[in-house]
């Protein structure tokens, strides 16, 4: 409780007004244990996973391949095609079916940015299924 001085009484009266710099202590501590506890909730257990070898399943119809090149240009199946002009290529391609599944194909060397960016190109242009397409380890 905090006591306040009125200059014309000498007796002390309650303040009621709220001492936040407890509150504020308890919040630093908080802080400071969950900055402590936060790296030790991860989990980083090495684990080498099994190789499969059930068969690929079927594919429906024509597959639309999307590369990326080493030279970051795009190709829709084996036609380049600008990055502005994407959308409007896959909607002639696909038939204005967005809910079409596009195969993304990306030469190794490139920055993993880049994938992403090309996967956010067809996300605002409407398709959101995206397969990423790579080589079976067996073979």
């Amino acid at each position: 409780m905090a006591a306040r001085l009125q200059d014309s009484d000498d007796e002390l009266s309650e303040n009621s007004e709220i001492n936040v710099t407890p509150f504020i202590d308890v919040m630093l501590v908080l802080l400071i244990v969950f900055m402590i506890a936060a790296p030790l909730a991860t989990v980083d257990v090495p684990v080498e996973l099994p190789r499969s070898n059930a068969k690929a399943a079927p594919r429906e119809g024509k597959p639309l391949f999307l590369s990326i090149g080493r030279d970051l240009g795009l190709k829709l199946g084996n036609d380049p095609v600008d990055p502005a002009a994407l959308g409007a290529a896959l909607d002639q391609a696909s038939g204005g079916n967005r809910g079409e599944r596009i195969y993304l194909r990306a030469d190794r060397r490139i920055d993993y940015g880049e994938v992403v960016e090309v996967m956010n190109r067809l996300r605002d242009a409407g398709y959101a299924k995206v397969a990423l397409v790579g080589l079976d380890a067996g073979r």
